[in-house]
């Protein structure tokens, strides 16, 4: 916290940042007839010497907002977007490297994904339609995160996803919990399992002497270890599958350290057809969307800390 005499006004400045939000960048890079396509919304926020502009409304250490936001699309250019990851770096390193006021940079990166529309069999017998090389569609899943902060002399990777939606329509159960007078709740032997996963997890690279992941390939690992251990697991509880999906990432991913889950309960419940003389044999469901329970949990690596914020809400 910065200590700026102000004769009869005994206030400070706490942490401050700024910086330009969601700048949408879509970069294609042409292998010939071959296109390929990386979509990202890029949020900029730098710290640092920032005390005067606040205080007295001086400029001469502010890098303007404008400036940040051009230098994402040059960049584009210039390095390409190798991975989210990638690109986050060579942003913070940039700006904490090429102005002396600037001591922290944080850079955070959404990415939309795409895939090829695929043409084959197509009757239209133009040159190259059964060869879908630049059309593409927008994939309706999840969509990749990162966070970079960099100050200067070590780096802090989070990356992660949101809006994936799992289910398991079977294998999963829940009974066996407190009851009260309040308890209406019946209990459940075979039941639909459905989650909206939100999920963060932190690399352990942390110092430009060390071997950077393979960004592209850990989350495609990542991601893959993820869904088998939903899968897999025999559920008992929405909290026994968060565990096992976050242990499963731990032990076959070693260049990440913390993993943590925000997983809404999507609840399914049984449809009451006996007033129309039908038997629900688990097959009808009215899917709820509110309220839902939230499981909420960090799983690490055994002697590491937990650093991934609690709330994911802005991360």
């Amino acid at each position: 916290m910065a200590d700026h005499p102000r004769p009869g006004r005994p206030v400070l400045l706490g942490q401050n940042q700024y910086g330009k939000a969601e700048n949408r960048v879509v970069k294609i890079t042409r292998d010939g007839a071959t296109h390929h396509i990386k979509d990202l919304s890029v949020s900029v926020a730098l710290s640092g010497d920032m005390d005067e502009v606040h205080y007295s409304g001086s400029n001469a250490n502010v890098l303007p907002t404008d400036t940040t936001k051009n230098t994402v699309y040059a960049f584009a250019k210039e390095h390409g977007i190798e991975s989210a990851e990638q690109f986050g770096i060579h942003l913070a390193r940039h700006f904490v490297t090429s102005q002396e006021p600037i001591r922290k940079a944080r850079i955070r990166v959404e990415e939309f994904a795409w895939e090829r529309i695929d043409t084959s069999g197509t009757a239209s017998g133009l040159p190259g339609a059964d060869d879908p090389r630049h059309s593409f569609v927008r994939k309706g899943q999840e969509t990749r995160l990162t966070q970079i902060t960099y100050d200067g002399s070590s780096w802090e990777v989070v990356s992660g996803l949101k809006d994936l939606v799992v289910m398991n329509s079977t294998d999963s159960e829940f009974w066996g919990y407190v009851k009260d007078k309040y308890t209406t709740l019946p209990e459940a032997h075979d039941r639909i399992l459905a989650t909206q996963v939100s999920a963060r997890w932190r690399f352990r690279w942390s110092d430009d002497a060390q071997p950077a992941p393979d960004w592209e390939t850990s989350y495609e690992q990542v991601r893959k270890h993820m869904l088998q251990a939903f899968a897999e697991t025999y559920s008992l509880s929405l909290q026994q599958t968060l565990y096992e999906m976050g242990s499963r990432i731990i032990d076959r991913c070693d260049e990440i350290d913390e993993v943590r889950f925000s997983l809404p309960n999507k609840h399914h419940f049984l449809v009451d057809l006996q007033p129309f003389g039908l038997k629900n044999d688990n097959e009808v469901y009215y899917a709820a969307d509110r309220p839902y329970g939230l499981i909420e949990a960090t799983v690490l690596r055994d002697g590491c800390a937990a650093r991934i914020p609690v709330d994911l809400t802005n991360l």
